[in-house]
């Protein structure tokens, strides 16, 4: 599972809580946890959690943020890529489904890239924006606004989860059908 989450914590125990809960949830369902790679805010206790419960994290991180120090001291693996282009491919290749917990603006671009692959045909996970406390909802309004005024179909904007627990993001991820990949006429 990749998981795109802040290097903070936020403001509000909330966002940690949530954190916690997805870490054992992780493990629970057997899923192996990829990410970043990094040690500190979400990041870090998300990783924290998983592998306290018992989990495997696998870190994919870019080489000028190793070098800053910012890794996860205890992976069950780190990969070292080149930069953030390569770790995203790399995160969406070893992974069944995309989640992201709140976080600033790296977290949403991954996790909207992700979501812009599945609509090219490059990416057959699910994304889902885990809506704690209804963090994403500025977002949704917004997808909301795009798929209105005709540049988003309604169909693809329901393959965007957003979705505020655990069990309807597994039938999310049970039920998941890739976007049907746009053809162009000429």
């Amino acid at each position: 599972m990749a998981v795109y989450c802040g290097a903070s914590t936020g403001n509000d125990n909330k966002y940690e809580d949530a954190t916690i809960e997805l870490g054992k949830w992780l493990v629970n369902n057997n899923f192996e946890l990829i990410y970043g790679g990094g040690g500190v805010g979400l990041m870090g206790l998300l990783t924290q959690t998983v592998l306290d419960n018992g989990g495997k994290a696998h870190g994919i991180m870019p080489q000028n943020l190793y070098d800053r120090g910012a890794a996860h001291s205890h992976l069950t693996s780190l990969e070292i890529v080149p930069n953030m282009s390569v770790r995203k491919q790399y995160m969406l290749d070893r992974s069944d489904a995309c989640i992201a917990l709140p976080g600033g603006p790296g977290t949403l671009e991954e996790i909207i890239e992700a979501f812009s692959w599945a609509r090219l045909g490059d990416n057959d996970n699910p994304c889902i924006l885990y809506n704690v406390d209804r963090y994403y909802d500025p977002l949704k309004h917004m997808f909301t606004e795009m798929t209105k005024k005709g540049f988003l179909t309604e169909i693809d904007f329901n393959k965007l989860g957003f979705l505020n627990n655990l069990s309807d993001i597994m039938t999310f991820i049970e039920t998941y059908n890739p976007p049907k990949i746009r053809e162009y006429k000429k």
